[in-house]
C-alpha cells in the first residue's frame, strides 16, 4: 500500500473520468492506496445545483455528497495497480443516514474507509463532516470494469 498526501485537483482529474460540475472533490488530503482516503469540497454559492435546491434556502443535495465520498473512495481504489486504466461505478448505497445540512461556505471534509475489495467489486465506509459535525455516513458498494467492457 502505498501513502499520499496532497493529491491536487489535477490529479484527482487523472485518476477519475469526471469533469466540472460533476467532479465534487477540490483536493485529497491523506490517501493510502487500496485502504482509505480523505478528501475535501470547499461548498460554495456558485455550485450549479443551488439554483434549484433551493434557491432561498440552497442545501447540498444528499445524493451529491454520496457521489463526493464515492469520488474520494475512487482515489483509493484507482490507485492501486491492478485499477489502474480501469473505470469505476458506483453501483449502491447502504445505511446512509444525514445528520446535519451543508451549505454554502462549508468545507465538506470526506474519509471513505475501504471495508470489502475483491476482484473488481468493492465496499466503502463513507463519512461527511464540517468542521468535526457527523453530515452524512454510510456504505458506498462499486465495480471497476476494464473500459473495453464500458458500451
Amino acid at each position: 500500500i502505498s501513502r499520499r498526501a496532497h493529491v491536487d485537483n489535477r490529479e484527482i482529474q487523472g485518476i477519475l473520468p469526471h469533469r466540472f460540475p460533476f467532479l465534487l472533490v477540490d483536493r485529497i488530503l491523506e490517501v493510502e492506496d487500496g485502504k482509505r482516503a480523505v478528501g475535501v469540497k470547499a461548498v460554495s454559492i456558485g455550485e450549479p445545483y443551488f439554483q434549484g435546491h433551493f434557491p432561498d434556502f440552497p442545501i447540498m443535495p444528499g445524493v451529491l455528497i454520496i457521489e463526493a465520498l464515492a469520488q474520494v473512495g475512487g482515489v483509493a481504489v484507482m490507485g492501486t495497480e491492478r485499477f489502474r486504466g480501469q473505470q469505476p461505478f458506483l453501483t449502491g448505497v447502504d445505511n446512509f443516514r444525514f445528520r446535519r445540512q451543508v451549505i454554502p461556505g462549508d468545507l465538506l471534509r470526506l474519509e471513505v474507509t475501504l471495508s470489502a475489495l475483491r476482484s473488481n467489486f468493492g465496499k466503502g465506509h463513507g463519512v461527511a463532516s464540517v468542521e468535526g459535525e457527523l453530515a452524512a455516513e454510510g456504505d458506498v458498494l462499486f465495480a471497476i470494469l476494464p473500459h473495453e467492457a464500458i458500451q
